[in-house]
């Protein structure tokens, strides 16, 4: 019996024991396939980023050989720089350093991309470079220098003795690891040298790109948890009485330090606001209740999103935008004087469209937005400022506006709404010069405020 057994489960786990090993080998086979090709695609981005990175340096050095009266060039010289810059931060972001502190050459190339393109795009016949931005490139054109220095040894590392970018991913993975890794070092010294470019030498094209939000140019006093916490209760009113609050501070130790404050509203939803320390300043209002159904229209939920910004002293705002989702309506308003939008001076109102209740609020840029005491008036006027647009662009309506240009400073345009290729567009016209400050495209959603 028992031989007769043996006889059919031996050929039997042999088999299975066969299939066992093929089937191994094939996965290992997979998985070296997998592994080669990532391997592969590690090895492209490096030798991409390091090829682009002396390109980076060349070009730097070459803009500033040329002579100061060559703005054409200068021009060329700063596009190609801004295209390399952009090239090199696409490569850095497909190689494994996900978990090296590698933030200092991250901002650095950032700050490249920023300074050049904002260069660039300004008329450079007009405003040419400054001795401060000179200056900004020749320290650009030698730190590159020093990058692409420690650059140059991982590369020669990584040829000569074969090391692959896959143990690079397993020892940074690794918690007991110390690191110890050729690879590793080389460009944790390569972010050290990005680091030690020297901040003031930023010129004013990339201090102007790099705006950071602060409470330095904040209007009122430091506030309190308690002065706070009263600014809560007046700006949610009877949602708030007898409710449990708690009031946070945030960011004591950076340029905008703040206060956030929660709520426990009807059902158990924690309402959130968030202020700055310094004047008290509404940045940002959550109230994230599920909304069910949709009751209001357009118009009802326009006229209940209006209402509140008035009544929370939001005066002289115009709805731009509307978008609709989860049964939530959300429009976008801009500060109007005199007839004229202040496109960088906008808030966020989301409306719930079961009851017309307010239940978002986003209004930072409104409080760090330039306040403009009046708009100008334009050099150009309407009709000359039109000769510039498309002569296939079907006009629908029209005001004066102003919005920030490239280099963020106030610009007072014409703005020109209406359809091209079946698409609704904005287009700002310079109230100056009368060339195009900006095109924006208008979503389909946003129809209904231009009826």
């Amino acid at each position: 019996m028992y031989a007769r057994l043996s006889s059919i489960m031996f050929p039997i786990a042999t088999l299975l024991f066969i299939g066992a090993i093929v089937w191994g080998y094939q996965e290992h086979q997979e998985k070296n396939s997998v592994l080669i090709k990532a391997e592969n695609q590690y090895q492209r981005a490096f030798h991409d980023l390091s090829h682009h990175m002396g390109r980076l340096h060349d070009q730097l050095g070459q803009t500033l050989a040329v002579s100061s009266s060559s703005q054409g060039m200068q021009r060329k010289g700063l596009v190609n720089v801004w295209r390399l810059t952009s090239q090199a931060q696409n490569e850095i972001n497909q190689l494994p350093l996900a978990l090296l502190p590698f933030n200092k050459a991250e901002e650095f190339l950032s700050r490249i991309s920023s300074f050049a393109y904002r260069t660039a795009v300004r008329d450079l016949s007009k405003q040419p470079l400054t001795p401060a931005e000179m200056k900004t490139m020749k320290s650009l054109y030698k730190t590159a220098e020093s990058v692409n220095l420690e650059l140059g040894k991982v590369q020669d590392a990584v040829i000569s003795d074969h090391l692959r970018w896959m143990d690079v991913e397993v020892a940074m993975a690794s918690e007991n690891n110390p690191h110890d890794n050729t690879i590793i070092d080389g460009f944790k010294a390569m972010d050290k040298q990005m680091g030690a470019y020297p901040e003031a030498d930023w010129g004013p094209s990339a201090m102007s790109a790099d705006r950071k939000l602060s409470a330095a140019g904040l209007e009122g006093n430091e506030m309190s948890k308690e002065e706070i916490w009263k600014k809560a209760l007046d700006f949610l009113g009877p949602q708030a009485e007898g409710a449990d609050a708690k009031v946070t501070e945030d960011g004591s130790k950076t340029d905008l330090p703040s206060y956030s404050v929660s709520v426990k509203g009807h059902e158990g939803v924690n309402i959130q606001l968030d202020y700055t320390r310094k004047g008290g300043h509404l940045l940002w209002f959550m109230n994230p209740r599920e909304v069910q159904t949709r009751k209001l229209n357009f118009d009802t939920a326009r006229n209940k999103g209006s209402q509140f910004l008035v009544r929370h002293d939001y005066k002289q705002m115009t709805p731009i935008t509307y978008d609709e989702y989860d049964h939530v309506a959300v429009f976008t308003y801009v500060h109007t004087i005199d007839g004229v939008k202040i496109y960088p001076d906008k808030v966020t109102v989301r409306v719930a469209l079961d009851n017309g209740e307010v239940v978002g609020l986003q209004a930072s840029d409104h409080v760090f937005a330039e306040k403009l005491l009046a708009p100008g008036k334009p050099k150009l006027t309407k009709e000359q400022a039109q000769k510039g647009l498309n002569p296939d662009f079907r006009i629908e309506d029209y005001s004066l506006a102003v919005v920030e240009n490239d280099m963020r400073k106030s610009v007072l345009c014409h703005e020109f709404l209406g359809k091209i290729n079946d698409h609704r567009y904005r287009i700002f016209m310079n109230a100056e010069t009368g060339e195009e400050e900006n095109i924006e495209e208008i979503p389909e959603s946003a129809k209904a405020i231009y009826k």
